[in-house]
């Protein structure tokens, strides 16, 4: 698994009700979400990080 890096995340309060509710339906944290959300964008952009070859073969 990668290693996670924390860094703080202003948003609105709406926008974050509303990403809090999508996760709650989607049974997800409000983080694993937001990761999810990122995600999905960086797929369809076409910008998925590379993985990078494991260490502990």
């Amino acid at each position: 698994m990668a290693k996670k890096k924390a860094f703080a995340l202003r948003l609105n309060e709406e926008m974050l009700k509303a990403i809090e509710k999508w996760a709650a339906d989607e049974f997800r944290s409000t983080n694993g979400q937001i990761e999810w959300m990122l995600m999905q964008n960086l797929k369809q952009a076409k910008r998925t990080p590379k993985k990078k070859e494991s260490d502990d073969n």
